[in-house]
């Protein structure tokens, strides 16, 4: 199965340089993409132009797909299940919730020259990162790429109910699958609460598992493939 892997705000395709070998080795095709504006060189993109490059991704695929997605890319890859719920075999939430219609895409962080750039690690100091060596936060922080405010600050567009219908998994990694149960039973997420077929599993990790558990990574989304 194709496995389409989408990082999250900063990230370009390299960020899955060690989860993709762990996927062939699992009979898969993995496809990491980099975003316009996260990774070509383009500080103007925008919103609909990375969901455009995500949905051709998915159109390119043989026999389905999965996407998998990272952080605030999650609303991105729910994004592209929205735009082709009968094409996507499935969705992996990497540690992130997909905002609703209209809510601004990822204005988490401040936007400086047009664009949002990696604050350090401060802002994620804690469970996000424990499990980052100083080694892997400077290659990440080497790596990061300010995302266009023309990405962070869109509002986000969803039309076709169907989506809730598609199979999704959601990874749990900073926080117990209980407690992000919680979180959404208690109004956090509403587009996960209205998921139809979700599965919650554990990973042990901060925020980058994909850096820090990337076989570990790896199994999880081949179960989710296996599921969807």
């Amino acid at each position: 199965m194709d496995v389409l892997l989408i990082g999250g705000l900063w990230l370009d395709g390299t960020a899955w340089d060690a989860v993709a070998p762990a996927l062939a080795a699992r009979g898969h095709r993995p496809v990491p993409l980099t975003l316009p504006g996260q990774g070509d060189g383009r500080a103007a993109a925008t919103l609909a132009e990375q969901l455009a490059a995500v949905v051709a991704a998915v159109d390119a695929a043989e026999g389905g797909s999965l996407l998998v997605a990272h952080s605030a890319a999650c609303t991105l890859g729910w994004m592209a299940v929205d735009a082709r719920p009968e094409a996507v075999a499935g969705l992996v939430l990497v540690d992130g919730f997909p905002h609703g219609d209209g809510k601004a895409y990822a204005d988490l962080f401040p936007v400086v020259d047009g664009a949002v750039p990696f604050p350090g690690w401060e802002p994620f100091e804690g469970p996000s990162s424990a499990d980052l060596d100083a080694e892997l936060r400077e290659r990440i922080a080497a790596n990061a790429v300010p995302v266009p405010a023309g990405v962070a600050l869109a509002p986000v567009r969803l039309a076709d109910e169907r989506r809730y219908g598609v199979p999704v998994t959601m990874v749990c990694a900073e926080a117990a699958p209980a407690e992000v149960r919680g979180w959404v039973a208690a109004g956090a997420a509403p587009e996960v609460a209205r998921m139809e077929r979700i599965a919650y599993v554990d990973l042990d990790s901060g925020h980058w598992p994909m850096f820090s558990r990337p076989a570990e990574l790896a199994a999880l989304i081949d179960a989710a493939a296996d599921r969807g």
